[in-house]
């Protein structure tokens, strides 16, 4: 009798709180409705009335309310506002209550957006909040317009932060400012712990403020957080100082900004322990005698760079120049060695955010690396060095980027990316070109002081990158292939669309050299372009021999390319290390994608990377031509051979009308589980003689799960030919069949229900019809769907198939 009797309490309690407040709530709600030129509404219950009552005064009862009847409980919650929704989230759950129903209301109400059909949201709270979020960050809603979303005792930002796992930052920065505030340090702290992905969308020019914020939001989300992938999307004209600070960030690398403040996270570790040098010198390769390819490329483009801002850049009097003998001679005679001096150690040991003195020798060493040397050849001797291609920056107070001093300059964002001497010992500057070529066909032009980011700190980095529509120049690929060479965290890149050009052979070369480090994570490559200077197979086999444990290589190349040079400049064809002749490798390759651009391919380029894959299990062909079908069908020997594994194999876009025998052979193998024909026009010639031929493959592979054929104009009469798979006398275990936009009409698929019906075969899982005629009489499509239902799940759409007059001509 406990339980009743504390019900009864509990509910006692309710109605005297409610009923002390309950006057002025209807005060409230009566005086709007005398006011309302629509009239007076109906009153509230009794109930609800104390519901809002109970709300509104929820700082005080809130104890109270949890400790309240589930079915009491239950008509409360719609009425509290979100921060006590979320607060009350573990007690209804402990009630058995679920709030996912108002969260679901609130984001259509609040949000008005409605998620993507590909979305599966699994917890609208989570979605909700993460997204309020965003909102209140960005300034884009206003927590004041509506109850729901304003109670003074609370933060949005801080309340909702806990539950934000991707955070997209867009355009000048916005909001990178406020989260690095002194008060949303809180807010950061909590974002450090629940934040996984962090985007960039739609980037443009920012500001010297607004970088040196952004460096120590990702420094604190990072280095010290749990972040584990950062995406950049559609920045089409990057700026190349927020670029490269966003890689070196992603990958480990920090060091305080000029005038930043030191970290108090970094401040508090270096009291346990002092930073490790030997996890910079992975990165930095500081014990290597000789510099990579990529770094002394980049050296020489930084070099360059600089000289040709500091022309266009007005000063009020003339720069000093100096020279590396004038600098070897005032440190000979202060008793000091000149190369020790111009290599100075990292500085990992150091306090971040310590800043050196103007006169110390690090910053010799970058200002020399900016200016010529005195003491030159005769002009005619000396080629000038040629200004590096930059993109031209948006007109604006915002868009010039100044630099006050050698002190300000020592501490720039490239001096700690590669700090650069570009002079050679005797003297005489090297232009650019020679020094790429140089670099490229493996001499060792020692003229570059270039101890890569040794004067940065090593912290945790990210494991996923992805640049989606990013145009890298030369200077931000040959800072990225620096940086991928020894960034053995990462597990998954993604190049898409980033207009590589001739730089593919830098990436192959990064790649093939973090194959070598020890505990290399890579496994997934997603590598896409309009252009390729390599053909598409070639690329394919490049990289399978550069990543040979690489498990996951979708690659896809739009058009084949003749304007880009197939050579790396000052070079007389492709490198021989990149494209050879030799054999594949066995590799761990488990998923292989593959994009074409139109024309023929020649197939044994693809079965020599389809044999040395053995452990293949989902192969993707997508618009892949051949020159014969007995080209079509060496490959599908070779996969039949050598790919014992495979389960899944798709085929798009691709002519297959004249290959009815290979495909035949295919729905004959007894180890594919799932084969995808999509758009591959399998019907359009011999179907009357091809479909049962098809059909009774079908019937005696009883390994099959999924036939996909979507875009085959299969039509009515294919349909019912089709249904013959699922008869009595047939072995077939299919389970998942796709025929959208096959030319299906209402009468068809209702015959394929009966037929179905007559056979009495049990569910067999899913059935797929977008983009079928089935609007040209509803009433016998729902009747269809509903008999279908009983046997399968179906997916369907409402589409309009008016718009597929052309492609119904064709197939009368």
């Amino acid at each position: 009798m406990a339980a009743p009797e504390a019900w009864r309490a509990r509910s006692c309690w309710f109605c005297e709180v409610a009923a002390a407040t309950t006057m002025e709530a209807t005060s409230r709600e009566a005086a709007p409705a005398k006011s309302s030129a629509s009239g007076p509404s109906a009153p509230p219950a009794l109930f609800e009335l104390c519901g809002r009552a109970v709300s509104a005064h929820m700082g005080v009862l809130e104890s109270g309310v949890w400790a309240l009847p589930g079915p009491i409980l239950q008509s409360i919650l719609p009425l509290l506002n979100i921060y006590y929704l979320e607060r009350i989230e573990e007690t209804a759950l402990k009630k058995g209550l679920s709030t996912q129903a108002i969260w679901r209301r609130l984001w259509d109400e609040l949000m008005k957006t409605r998620p993507s059909s590909l979305e599966s949201v699994t917890c609208w709270r989570a979605k909700f909040m993460e997204a309020f979020f965003s909102h209140v960050l960005r300034g884009t809603i206003d927590v004041s317009s509506d109850r729901r979303l304003c109670d003074q005792r609370f933060s949005p930002l801080l309340h909702s932060s806990r539950h934000v796992r991707q955070l997209t930052i867009c355009n000048m920065l916005q909001g990178a400012t406020e989260l690095v505030a002194e008060p949303n340090r809180r807010v950061l702290e909590t974002l450090a712990s629940s934040l996984h992905t962090l985007k960039f969308r739609h980037l443009l020019f920012s500001d010297v403020a607004a970088q040196q914020s952004l460096r120590q939001l990702l420094h604190q989300l990072i280095h010290h957080g749990a972040v584990s992938q950062v995406s950049l999307y559609s920045w089409p004209v990057p700026e190349s100082a927020l670029f490269i600070l966003i890689l070196t960030m992603s990958a480990g690398f920090w060091q305080p900004g000029p005038g930043g403040p030191p970290c108090r996270l970094c401040g508090e570790a270096s009291r346990g322990r002092a930073p490790s040098r030997d996890e910079g010198s992975m990165l930095l390769g500081s014990r290597r005698p000789r510099r990579d390819a990529a770094e002394r490329c980049a050296a020489a483009l930084m070099a360059t760079r600089r000289k040709s801002e500091a022309k266009q850049m007005p000063r009020a009097a003339p720069a000093s120049r100096v020279t590396r003998r004038s600098t070897q001679e005032s440190l000979t005679a202060g008793g000091t060695d000149p190369k020790r001096e111009l290599h100075p150690p990292a500085t990992s040991h150091e306090a971040p955010g310590t800043k050196r003195p103007p006169s110390a020798p690090a910053t010799t060493s970058s200002a020399s690396s900016s200016t010529s040397s005195s003491k030159r050849g005769p002009a005619s001797s000396a080629p000038q060095p040629k200004p590096l291609k930059r993109f031209k920056r948006a007109a604006g107070k915002k868009g010039a980027r100044t630099r006050q001093g050698s002190g300000a300059e020592s501490e720039d964002l490239y001096d700690f990316v590669f700090i650069v001497a570009g002079e050679k010992e005797d003297g005489e500057e090297m232009e650019i070109g020679e020094v790429a070529c140089g670099a490229l066909d493996g001499s060792d032009p020692s003229c570059l002081g270039l101890p890569a980011l040794e004067a940065s700190q090593r912290f945790r980095s990210i494991s996923t990158l992805e640049l989606f529509t990013v145009p890298l120049s030369t200077e931000a690929a040959l800072t990225l292939c620096h940086l991928l060479s020894s960034w053995v965290s990462l597990e998954s890149l993604t190049l898409s669309y980033n207009g590589l050009g001739s730089n593919i052979f830098r990436l192959l070369d990064s790649l093939r050299a973090l194959s070598g480090q020890a505990g290399c994570r890579l496994r997934a490559l997603h590598l896409s372009d309009l252009f390729s200077p390599l053909p598409i197979l070639e690329l394919t086999r490049a990289i399978v021999r550069a990543l040979p444990l690489l498990r996951v290589l979708s690659i896809r190349v739009d058009h084949p390319s003749q304007r880009d040079n197939p050579a790396v400049p000052g070079n007389a064809g492709t490198p021989s290390h990149i494209v050879g002749d030799e054999e594949i490798p066995e590799n761990c390759l488990e998923q292989l994608e593959m994009g074409f651009p139109r024309g023929a391919q020649p197939a044994p380029l693809l079965c020599s990377v389809l044999k040395a894959s053995g452990s293949l299990q989902q192969l993707s062909l997508d618009s892949a031509t051949f020159a014969s079908p007995q080209d079509f069908g060496l490959v599908l020997q070779t996969l039949k051979e050598y790919n014992l594994a495979l389960k899944r194999l798709s085929f798009h876009d691709m002519n297959l009308a004249d290959c009815q025998s290979e495909v035949l052979f295919l729905l004959q193998n007894l180890t594919l589980q799932e084969i995808t024909f999509s758009f591959c026009r399998l019907f359009e010639k011999r179907p009357a003689q091809f479909l049962p031929e098809m059909v009774a493959a079908m019937k005696g592979n009883s390994t099959l799960k999924g036939l996909r054929l979507p875009g085959n104009r299969l039509g009515n009469a294919g349909l019912l030919a089709l249904a013959d798979v699922f008869s009595e006398d047939s072995s077939s275990s299919l389970c998942q069949l796709d025929i959208s936009s096959n030319c299906i009409k209402p009468d068809g698929l209702l015959e394929f229900a009966k037929r179905l019906e007559r056979w009495g075969r049990g569910a067999f899982g899913h059935l797929r019809l977008f983009q079928n005629w089935l609007d040209q009489d509803a009433v016998t499509a729902r009747e269809a769907i509903r008999r279908l239902r009983a046997t399968c799940h179906v997916v369907s759409d409402s589409w309009d198939s008016s718009q597929a007059f052309a492609d119904y001509v064709s197939t009368m």
